[in-house]
């Protein structure tokens, strides 16, 4: 049996708190939280960042990975249309995007991880009120189940 979800992210998949930010515990895999949000209904997307120290990098990961249309510009201010406008990717109750592997790219370029983390909370504050809300995950630890 697996265990629960943790609280935050229990809240925010029922609906009792506004999706957000999150943290999640370093020795449980990922892959927990994308099991949760898919029996929620909520959307979910691991974007693993495992290598990445680079802007360039980052954004074509963030491309393959969230599958942005072809118009993605491969710029800071794409990267926050594209999650702002997510009308080429439906979602019935809501998304959760699970960020693992960041902490190599935040240390390798941590004004760009800056950038980054400003773009996911205007990103997340703009889904907020709506039906679909956008959810975001900082993982610590694998996405893999152990």
């Amino acid at each position: 049996m697996t265990a629960p979800v943790p609280r935050p992210l229990a809240n925010v998949l029922g609906g009792s708190t506004p999706p957000g930010v999150l943290s999640w515990p370093a020795g449980r895999p990922a892959a927990d939280a994308l099991a949760a949000a898919a029996a929620a209904s909520w959307q979910g997307v691991d974007l693993d960042l495992t290598g990445v120290r680079d802007k360039a990098t980052f954004l074509d990961r963030c491309a393959r990975a969230l599958r942005f249309p072809d118009w993605f510009g491969h710029n800071w201010d794409a990267l926050a249309d594209c999650l702002t406008d997510l009308s080429w990717c439906p979602a019935a109750r809501g998304r959760l995007l699970v960020i693992t592997g960041w902490q190599e790219f935040a240390a390798a370029a941590p004004e760009d991880w800056h950038v980054v983390e400003n773009v996911i909370a205007d990103a997340v504050a703009y889904w907020r009120d709506t039906g679909t809300g956008l959810a975001v995950i900082l993982a610590r630890g694998p996405v893999r189940s152990a």
